[in-house]
């Protein structure tokens, strides 16, 4: 079956096989990830700076594994070992949210799943970038988030259904251990053993300033919208303060997936032909938009369903484009520790962001956080066009 998707694709069996494997793993993550808002909030009594700290810390830890995992995968180490060694990690903790009973706890949990994404996805993405031309990579780091992404609906359909059927969150959580299991079968039984192309000896020192001044501009940019970054969590706080019964997050974190993976791979595709810079700088421009509109927004479920899957849209918009302008112009034996500098930016300010988003949330308005989310995805967008200077209309 891999070898047909990889032929009717037209992508190597590398990427095919990792981009089942995302698949995979977000259905196991989905099914908790929406609901973990709730459940501390409700269950366990958190409040909204509670969840920007829990968010915020994973997502730290995170970015500085991926640098170091893909400094590690740049120097020889086996990138399949470090990919099945980070899965293995996130899908042997992830479940057991199921018995935390308290909000340290989660956290704790939580820490370890991220710290093993932090191990896997540097080598991972440098493994993409290395396995397809320049002139394929948008395409395939599409299809790779477009099936992230078809787990991701997969993930809270089957948490809905399971809540309707009378489970209650800690259960469901649990319950993510089967699709984790099948992740790792893939794995271990479908990929093939690859490493990303190590440095030559002597290896040269990675020098910021020799960098490509596009790949240095969007590390910095980005830095820049991870600080205005808005965790999904957030968006579930606010649309079920805004009327949305708990029952209902999983079906709309599902189809919100669903627009994502449609977005995400005719842009990225889009940016093979246009360019890298212009679609990351719509996308980021529309992110504006969005949270302007939920600061501006009223209660009603269609208000609440519209706006959260247009800042899903939004987002999806620079996945692929983000990704394949770092595989284009990051040296050949300097992939992986690119790909991890780029998360480790904006991982380092996502602890500080969220929690200061959650403050302002919670000591002067919800509003007033979103329009100051606004304002510095803005100034990061604009720091990104005038550090490349180029328009719309030229180079990649």
């Amino acid at each position: 079956m891999l070898e047909r998707l990889a032929i009717r694709t037209a992508l190597p069996r590398t990427v095919v096989v990792l981009a089942m494997v995302s698949l995979l793993n977000d259905a196991a993550s989905e099914m908790i990830t929406p609901l973990l808002p709730v459940f501390l909030t409700i269950t366990l009594g958190a409040g909204p700076a509670i969840v920007g700290l829990v968010e915020g810390l994973a997502e730290s830890t995170s970015s500085l594994l991926k640098l170091l995992s893909g400094w590690l995968a740049d120097r020889g180490w086996n990138a399949k070992g470090l990919v099945v060694g980070g899965y293995t990690v996130s899908n042997a903790a992830r479940p057991l949210i199921g018995l935390a009973l308290s909000w340290p706890a989660v956290m704790s949990l939580r820490f370890l799943d991220r710290l093993g994404k932090g191990l896997r996805t540097a080598p991972r993405d440098a493994m993409i970038a290395a396995s397809v031309p320049e002139r394929a990579r948008g395409r395939a780091f599409g299809f790779h988030r477009g099936m992230d992404h078809a787990g991701a609906m997969v993930g809270p359909l089957l948490a809905f259904v399971l809540l309707g059927l009378g489970l209650d969150m800690q259960q469901v959580f649990l319950a993510s251990l089967l699709p984790g299991a099948a992740v790792l079968l893939l794995l271990v039984f479908g990929l093939d053993h690859a490493h990303v192309a190590p440095a030559p000896l002597p290896r040269p020192r990675l020098r910021w300033r020799a960098l490509d001044i596009r790949l240095r501009a969007l590390v910095l940019a980005s830095g820049g919208l991870a600080v205005a970054n808005v965790p999904e969590a957030f968006l579930v706080v606010w649309a079920t303060g805004r009327g949305l019964d708990p029952l209902w997050v999983p079906l709309l974190w599902s189809v919100a997936h669903v627009v994502k993976s449609a977005v995400v791979m005719p842009m990225s595709a889009l940016s093979d032909r246009i360019g890298r810079l212009p679609v990351v700088l719509t996308g980021w421009s529309g992110r504006v938009a969005v949270l302007l509109a939920i600061a501006s927004s009223g209660d009603g479920l269609v208000t609440v369903w519209l706006l959260f899957l247009a800042h899903a849209a939004a987002l999806a918009c620079t996945e692929g484009a983000e990704r394949a302008l770092i595989g284009d112009y990051a040296p050949a034996h300097l992939k992986g520790t690119a790909f991890g500098i780029y998360h480790l930016v904006g991982g380092l300010v996502a602890l500080p962001g969220a929690f200061l988003f959650g403050i302002i949330w919670q000591q002067l308005s919800m509003p007033a956080a979103f329009v100051t989310a606004a304002l510095v995805t803005a100034g990061s967008a604009v720091a990104l066009a005038l550090l490349t200077r180029v328009s719309p209309a030229t180079g990649t």
